[in-house]
């Protein structure tokens, strides 16, 4: 099952952002991102571990307004996350800013 995990909203044209994840959420096997708004290029995901160790996620993928990525299998099976932490780029402008929405597969 899919749990939803957090929410971003993108401020900036090209830019970071985080999204904690908390222990009491359990471990998982997979994370996926659904982009609402406006499009994003996704350029990676760096996902911190619960025991210190970090995976880097090069994406470099378009995803349009209403779409999400595709599913990206976690190495070492299910594992207790810490943060996700993302890299993108967006056109901006002052009505339409885009979020990123983390899910996560136990």
């Amino acid at each position: 099952r899919w749990d939803y995990l957090g929410t971003r909203k993108i401020n900036k044209s090209f830019d970071r952002d985080e999204i904690y994840v908390t222990h009491t959420e359990g471990s998982f096997n997979a994370l996926k991102i659904k982009v609402t708004k406006r499009p994003i290029t996704l350029y990676d995901m760096k996902v911190h571990y619960g025991n210190g160790s970090i995976e880097d996620n090069r994406l470099r993928v378009q995803i349009p307004a209403g779409g999400e990525s595709r599913v990206i299998d976690l190495r070492g099976g299910n594992r207790l996350i810490k943060k996700v932490v993302f890299r993108y780029e967006t056109k901006t402008n002052a009505g339409k800013r885009a979020e990123i929405k983390l899910y996560g597969r136990h």
